[in-house]
């Protein structure tokens, strides 16, 4: 008797989930919506979350066609509007672009190739800046992940990784759901970074739940990252880099040090010696002593950050300033 054909594998329906808040991106957000429409395949939709801005809300319902605007229905700020993009989606799986992001092409396509192997529940790809103003001559390609962006050390082609970057991510919706979500306790509120790493912490819960389970970075899989000048001062460069450390201190207590530093133990040993070799030989060039002096401070307020995360009380408000001056709380994200 003949066997039965083996079935075909259909390609898996994927929602993009693009999460704003502000109508000072309005322009942005109707780039980064049609930056998806182009894309080949198609995503089967696209899925626009409002962050409690009613004058944003009524005016992406009247003017953006074929998106599904709805209003974030969590904890305000981002990892609130993850979620409730999740919620509303429909498909396989899930990809998260940021609201002042651009999709390169094929970026569809590159997303969703890997997830032919059931293994695969998470897929990522590489952020590029575009510096509105031009990269600062001081700023290190190694802390790119200041602006939200792929930084010097990551793999260079694809790799099974920890985490992603948060502005290009999908996941298997159903692996979304099964872990919860979203820590929405972290991720930015507005603007301002109350918290930042729910993306690392979602993604160590999704390693916990199966060690077997792969998260595949897939830098062919790209989008363009809009870096305003705002981004490019010293006190930006300071402060992010200090909310990094203290996320991360808060990750670490709710997953484990082990895992949450791993990449962060490598990147110390690893990246930042070879980025201050090479800038102490060509010291003579325009601002390799300010790169220098960027890389051994940047490493300072993430070391600063991370043991004040270490002692605060979980649940407390971060800090809006870096370890100079007084600091003061945040604005608690409200339910």
């Amino acid at each position: 008797m003949n066997s039965a054909p083996p079935l075909e594998r259909t390609a898996p329906t994927l929602s993009v989930v693009i999460c704003a808040y502000t109508l000072d991106r309005w322009d942005d957000i109707r780039a980064a919506v049609g930056s998806v429409r182009v894309q080949d395949p198609p995503a089967d939709e696209i899925v626009l979350v409002v962050d409690h801005n009613q004058a944003l809300l009524e005016r992406a319902q009247r003017e953006l066609s074929g998106v599904r605007v709805v209003p974030n229905q969590r904890r305000r700020g981002l990892s609130g509007g993850r979620n409730t993009g999740v919620a509303a989606s429909r498909t396989d799986v899930v990809a998260f672009l940021d609201d002042d992001a651009t999709a390169e092409e094929g970026w569809t396509a590159r997303l969703l190739a890997p997830y032919g192997d059931p293994r695969v529940v998470g897929v990522g790809g590489f952020v590029r800046p575009w510096w509105v103003t031009g990269r600062p001559a001081w700023f290190p390609p190694e802390f790119d992940w200041v602006v939200g962006c792929s930084y010097r050390g990551q793999p260079r082609q694809a790799a099974r990784v920890r985490n992603f970057i948060g502005a290009n991510m999908s996941y298997r919706r159903s692996e979304l759901l099964a872990v919860g979500g979203f820590f929405d306790a972290f991720g930015r509120v507005g603007s301002r970074p109350v918290a930042s790493c729910d993306e690392t912490d979602l993604c160590l819960r999704i390693a916990a739940r199966d060690p077997e389970a792969v998260l595949l970075y897939a830098p062919g899989a790209a989008i363009r990252h809009r870096v305003p000048a705002t981004r490019t001062s010293w006190a930006y460069f300071r402060n992010r880099c200090y909310i990094e450390g203290l996320s991360k201190a808060l990750v670490a207590r709710r997953c484990g040090s082990g895992p949450a530093l791993a990449s962060e133990r490598a990147y110390l040993r690893s990246t930042l010696p070879r980025a201050l070799a090479r800038n102490a030989t060509r010291i003579r060039r325009p601002g390799a002593l300010r790169t220098i002096a960027a890389l051994s401070g940047g490493v300072c307020a993430t070391v600063a950050g991370y043991v004040v995360g270490s002692v605060r009380p979980l649940g407390a408000p971060a800090l809006s300033r870096g370890p100079r001056g007084a600091a003061r709380p945040t604005t608690k994200a409200r339910p």
